[in-house]
Parts: structure tokens; sequence; C-alpha cells
């Protein structure tokens, strides 16, 4: 028997607080919009919870479902893109956070699979989380988030928009064999 296929986002970081002020970051909706990039989890903080992302203006981005909730330790998300119709054609996605002490910080795990080769959903997310970790530990490290929905150009902030501008023919290839900071001799 063969191991079913499978995308799979992994990001890790530690973040100078307590496995409470962590949990309590993750799991208070009016604090995670800040880092968010103002859109705004929204769940029944419980097993079995249901779960939503709500872009500004109030329009659903994701829904789900809490399976795991273990305070301090692990949240998991069953999830479902509810905005582009590509990504919600792929079903269901699973997202785990994992909370463990390191010394005079926290170590984040956040794992977010799909269960199909080549996840369109994962790509996007696989974007998306950075920007939204980085703002999760600059907020809890120092006040403040890095970014701001307001920093993030159209593309960033809404996906399916991004699709639509990009580029529709591949880079020649001197280009892309060149790495951004390499110069011609």
């Amino acid at each position: 028997m063969t191991d079913p296929v499978e995308s799979r986002f992994v990001y890790v970081t530690y973040i100078r607080s307590t496995p409470p002020k962590l949990w309590a970051a993750l799991t208070t909706s009016d604090v995670a919009e800040q880092y968010w990039l103002a859109n705004r989890p929204e769940a029944d903080w419980k097993l079995g919870g249901a779960w939503s992302l709500v872009f500004p203006g109030e329009r659903v981005a994701d829904t789900g479902e809490i399976v795991e909730f273990e305070p301090e330790k692990r949240l998991a998300i069953r999830w479902l893109n509810e905005f582009m119709p590509e990504m919600k054609a792929e079903g269901w996605s699973l997202c785990v956070m994992e909370i463990e002490p390191a010394g005079e910080a926290v170590k984040l795990t956040v794992t977010h699979t799909m269960p199909r080769e080549r996840s369109k959903f994962i790509g996007a997310v696989s974007g998306g989380w950075p920007q939204i970790l980085s703002n999760l530990k600059s907020l809890l490290e120092t006040g403040t988030v890095v970014m701001t929905r307001e920093f993030l150009s159209r593309a960033e902030r809404w996906p399916d928009a991004s699709a639509r501008n990009r580029r529709s023919t591949p880079p020649s290839p001197a280009r892309r064999s060149r790495a951004p900071h390499a110069r011609r001799v």
C-alpha cells in the first residue's frame, strides 16, 4: 500500500513569549485580527467549534471546524477556502499549530496540509503564513506588527487578483538562471 499524496507547508518560528500568551494570541479574535493583516479569525474556541476567517467588509474567506483543541499546546483546524472556486474545489485542508516551550521562548510550528498533490491552496497559504506569523512574532515581542494590510499590494491582499495579474509568459532562460542580486560581468 502506498502513502497518500499530499501537499504540505511547514513553518517553524521561535517567539520570545510564553505558551499562555501565545495561545491567547492564537485564540482571541481581536488580537488575531492585528497580525492577520486585518482579516479576522472567528471561532467557537473549543473542540468541534465552528471556525471562519473573515476579510474586512465581512466577506468570508475560509470556514472550518476545530478538530483538536489542547490549550497552550495544540490547535488543529479543518479548513475550506470559500472565496476562490478552484481552491474550494480542492476540498478540505488541515492546519495544525503546535506550541512547545523553548527556554525563554516558545516554538510555534504551523503545518498546513491538503490531501492532494500540487495543491493551489497550499501554494497560496505558503505565501500568507510567513507574513501572518512574522506579524504574530513581532506583536508578541514588541507590541507592534511588521506589516499592515495597507503595506501589501493589492495582489498580495487578494490572491484571486494576483492569479489574474501573473505574467503569462515565463521569463527568458537568461533571466531565470541569474540570482536576483547577481551582476553580469
